[in-house]
């Protein structure tokens, strides 16, 4: 059997507590007996919770980032494809058990006003990903505004898809992104 990494063990707990649970209501006790660990090694590798909560989002924030990068790179297809192709993916993440959003906009709204690190990690996703968008939006040729509104239809489909427990949002977000892609790029032309 392989050995997994002591750091991965406790983020891999940590994540599936602080997700599933909200990074207050799990204290280190819970993430230690989930990971196996002794606390003494637990805290030997995250001094603090507060470090364990960093380290949860910037590895989140690198996997859902490029899970997303790798369904839209194999969607393959046009500019305005790939675009598309990031409703389909939210759709297929709404959709698996256990989704409840999005994780930085729950720490966030437990922690941003007391944790300049989690307020910082949130802020850094949102504008990696708005970054990402724009990317996608520049090969469409559609204005560089496009990409903020189609990031705030991206936004409103999670916040609904949790909020709702429905999965059909990234459809709708998707539908009303193909209007928004097409109604830009006329007005360019």
């Amino acid at each position: 059997m392989e050995q997994v990494d002591p750091r991965t063990r406790i983020l891999d707990a940590a994540e599936e507590l602080f997700y599933g649970r909200g990074v207050q209501a799990v204290g280190m006790d819970a993430v230690r007996a989930a990971s196996g660990l002794t606390m003494r090694r637990v805290y030997q590798l995250y001094p603090s919770k507060d470090e364990l909560v960093e380290a949860y989002l910037r590895r989140r924030d690198a996997r859902w980032r490029a899970g997303l990068a790798v369904h839209v790179s194999r969607a393959g297809g046009t500019p305005r494809d790939q675009v598309l192709a990031v409703f389909d993916w939210l759709g297929q993440w709404f959709a698996e058990p256990g989704f409840r959003g999005c994780a930085f906009v729950n720490s966030f709204g437990e922690l941003g006003a007391t944790s300049p690190a989690v307020a910082a990690a949130a802020r850094h996703h949102k504008a990696e990903f708005a970054g990402y968008l724009a990317g996608l939006v520049d090969a469409v040729g559609a204005p560089p505004a496009t990409a903020a509104q189609l990031a705030l239809l991206a936004e409103g489909a999670i916040t609904v898809a949790a909020v709702h427990g429905d999965p059909e949002a990234a459809a709708e977000a998707r539908a009303a992104a193909a209007l928004l892609l097409d109604a830009a790029v006329r007005a360019r032309n």
